[in-house]
């Protein structure tokens, strides 16, 4: 005889709520777990910035140069700039910071809104500061940088692939408001950065330097330099409001890819900045103290 077939067993449901809605379906607004980044790509972007950045951060507190850059290249040009700092820190420091913020906001989940708009602004602030460095590099040293470079590429993706991803509804605030604010905030960094890399306002000339500097001029001292130069920046900003009146001859009148100067090849000069007092060279950058000392100029009898 056939056996009877046993009937299916049913497990127990258990107690409690369902997971979704009655239809089975999520519920809006709920949020499910989940292991990773909530925003994949910008967080992965954001990893691949903190790792530029950190290793530049690396470089300029040891002093080095960076890999792939020769001596006097591009990337010693630009990491030995006025721009390569900011407010005291080296610029990459900065740029680690704000990598690293992106990748906190595109990790953590939370309102989509509320990150979308915090990862827009805040690459937004990156690609601008990125590309003010790179203009900043190209017009004023004519040089660029190539792990400069890759992290300008990596913002600019960033910022695109957040701007793609907009999620309906976005920005979810009044939308000039919140692009005036974006704004103020980028013209405020960028405005701040020009004016710290570009010097401040010159205090007006103290009788002592105005006297060291004539002395310079009676003695035939010659100060050699190079637009490019960002030593040469620091030794003119040590003269403050009496810079434009030192004896400084130009040697890279057509910028630093251009001819050197005949006046600074004729008088031998090899490096910036360049002294040249009673016949000798000095290729360093002086203090006013020790250049009168060179020159014989009575620094502190100026002063009384």
């Amino acid at each position: 005889m056939a056996r009877k077939a046993k009937p299916a067993r049913h497990r127990p449901r258990p107690a409690g709520p369902a997971p979704g809605g009655r239809d089975g379906r999520p519920v809006p607004g709920r949020v499910a777990s989940r292991k990773g980044p909530a925003e994949r790509w910008p967080f992965l972007l954001a990893l691949a910035g903190l790792l530029v950045t950190a290793y530049l951060t690396v470089v300029a507190w040891r002093g080095e140069g960076a890999a792939f850059c020769t001596e006097g290249g591009g990337c010693d040009v630009v990491q030995g700039s006025a721009w390569s700092t900011f407010l005291g820190l080296p610029v990459a420091l900065w740029g680690f910071a704000l990598y690293a913020l992106l990748a906190v906001v595109a990790w953590r989940p939370g309102n989509a809104l509320l990150r979308w708009r915090r990862l827009w602004r805040l690459s937004l602030l990156g690609l601008a500061v990125s590309l003010y460095l790179t203009l900043a590099g190209a017009i004023a040293l004519q040089a660029f940088c190539v792990w400069c470079l890759a992290s300008l590429a990596i913002i600019a993706a960033l910022f695109a692939v957040v701007s793609l991803r907009r999620p309906n509804g976005a920005p979810g605030v009044p939308r000039q408001p919140w692009l005036l604010g974006s704004a103020l905030l980028v013209v405020a960094v960028l405005g701040a950065m020009h004016l710290l890399a570009t010097g401040l306002p010159q205090r007006p000339e103290s009788p002592r330097m105005t006297a060291l500097v004539a002395h310079l001029h009676d003695s035939g001292v010659k100060y050699y330099g190079a637009s490019w130069c960002a030593n040469c920046r620091r030794q003119s900003r040590l003269f403050g409001a009496s810079a434009e009146r030192l004896p400084y001859v130009e040697c890279a009148p057509n910028g630093r890819t251009g001819a050197v100067a005949f006046e600074c090849t004729s008088a031998g000069i090899t490096a910036y900045p360049t002294w040249v007092i009673r016949g000798e060279q000095v290729s360093e950058v002086l203090e006013p103290a020790r250049l009168a000392e060179l020159t014989g100029f009575d620094w502190d009898a100026a002063d009384k």
